[in-house]
């Protein structure tokens, strides 16, 4: 499982948890703070209604006293109160009134009258001078048919002559509680939806800069050019740096070992000729084998100075210093590659032609970029015969710029193609033996480090074609 959506799924879960355990304390605190808030009503009622009771009491006119009329007129007046989208249409109580003895003299309902109530705990309580209240269900199997009562004591100074009960069933309430879980529902729901955006939000970000790390690291392994990205958290950044030290180690480490391999390697040859070359000086040869093999020692030596010069310059770019890109007008500067070699041409008698198309300024490195396609014309130049020309061409495509350096010469054996962009792999030129073997090299880490691609094959008609492109952007891919 990905790590986001454990993390989405361990959010989703902390969430859900501290939603029910909120919802079970709050939604069990509401019924009792509604029948509290209902309670402390009727005990003010009760209060309120009990000096009528004790006169009515005391005047012997329960029946048809001021309480009792009161009472009944209540009932046949309509309510018709819209309360919290809950309408009300009659009051919903039931008032008894007992005697010192807790015999009921009056009820609202007419149901009890003369009934022996002093065992009740309303009351029971209030006779003796305390708080006095009950809930009772009227149907002992359904809780909803729970019916509160509070009652007021009527005195007559120190005396307690009977109790006043105001009785409210908790059905009535039912209606203002379920509304008021069914918006606290609501509440938690909209509060968990937008946990979960929350969530959800916090995990595609974590997916998208593990992405970009793991996309980084691909492209390190794949030896495609890469920048360590922007993450936007310590931890992550921290990472990513680690990451990219490591990187930086490990590829500096395996990239001596391959040149100091590579550079003995191809330093023996030269080495070898030198040393030959000053046995022999040291016999005291005659002058014209000596001018001979001092000929040779120079050959080597510059030979030995510019294969340094170019591992020193492919080593460079290939440490991913990163590019020096700067607005680059594609024809000019192919023309000034082209100008830098007329002189060679004309010594070996090869015609240089451009065609190069005018296009908008590029994003390019342009001292790489020209020594990259500088290399592709000294190779076409190596291998032109006298009378041949080497014609440069560049046009603006929808992907990007194409360099094109087409030549007349030999062409590349088969058996070359699979490794003419490996690094040292030389053929021999017509007049002047192997070339250091970096050139294509180098041409191909320009055309990697911009995004590109440099391709090289043989022409039909005879030449060789290479092709330089250079996008705005995209993957670099090599071919032949």
């Amino acid at each position: 499982m990905r790590i986001g959506l454990q993390l989405l799924c361990g959010l989703v879960l902390i969430f859900a948890l501290a939603a029910w355990f909120v919802l079970e304390i709050f939604v069990e605190e509401i019924k009792p703070g509604v029948r509290s808030a209902t309670e402390d009503t009727l005990v003010d009622m009760a209060q309120m209604l009990a000096p009528l009771a004790l006169d009515d009491l005391q005047e012997g006119k329960m029946a048809d006293g001021r309480l009792a009329s009161a009472f009944a007129r209540l009932n046949q007046s309509p309510i018709n109160a819209l309360i919290d989208g809950h309408l009300k249409q009659q009051a919903e109580y039931r008032i008894y009134v007992t005697d010192a003895k807790g015999k009921v003299v009056y009820d609202s309902d007419g149901v009890d009258l003369g009934k022996d109530y002093s065992r009740w705990n309303d009351v029971y309580r209030t006779l003796r001078g305390q708080y006095g209240a009950r809930s009772t269900r009227s149907d002992p199997d359904d809780p909803a048919s729970s019916v509160m009562h509070v009652a007021a004591p009527l005195r007559e100074g120190g005396c307690i002559l009977g109790s006043l009960t105001v009785a409210k069933p908790n059905r009535t309430l039912m209606p203002m509680i379920e509304r008021s879980e069914h918006q606290l529902l609501q509440a938690a729901a909209m509060l968990l939806l937008i946990s979960l955006l929350i969530g959800a939000l916090l995990a595609w970000w974590l997916n998208r800069a593990i992405g970009k790390l793991v996309h980084y690291a691909d492209a390190v392994s794949h030896n495609q050019p890469a920048t360590l990205p922007g993450l936007h958290s310590p931890e992550l950044e921290r990472l990513g740096r680690s990451l990219e030290t490591m990187r930086r180690q490990l590829d500096g480490k395996a990239y001596i070992e391959s040149y100091v391999h590579s550079l003995t390697h191809e330093l023996k040859s030269p080495l070898a000729a030198i040393r030959g070359a000053g046995e022999l000086l040291a016999e005291a040869p005659p002058p014209e084998v000596a001018r001979r093999f001092i000929g040779n020692i120079n050959l080597e030596t510059a030979r030995m100075q510019q294969l340094i010069e170019r591992m020193l310059q492919l080593a460079k770019l290939e440490s991913g210093q990163g590019l020096d890109r700067q607005a680059t007008e594609p024809a000019r500067l192919g023309k000034r590659v082209l100008d830098a070699r007329q002189i060679i041409a004309q010594r070996r008698q090869v015609t240089l032609v451009a065609e190069l198309a005018d296009a908008s300024k590029q994003k390019w490195d342009p001292l790489l970029v020209e020594q990259a396609l500088g290399n592709l014309l000294d190779n076409a130049l190596d291998f032109s015969p006298a009378g041949s020309t080497v014609r440069l061409t560049g046009e603006m495509h929808a992907d990007g710029y194409r360099f094109q350096v087409r030549d007349q010469g030999p062409g590349i054996p088969d058996y070359a193609l699979p490794r003419i962009f490996e690094r040292f792999y030389s053929l021999p030129r017509p007049d002047k033996g192997k070339s250091s073997g970096l050139g294509l090299s180098f041409a191909t880490e320009v055309a990697r480090q911009h995004g590109g691609r440099l391709n090289l094959c043989n022409q039909p008609e005879g030449g060789v074609l290479a092709e330089l492109w250079l996008p705005a952007g995209g993957h670099f891919t090599l071919g032949t």
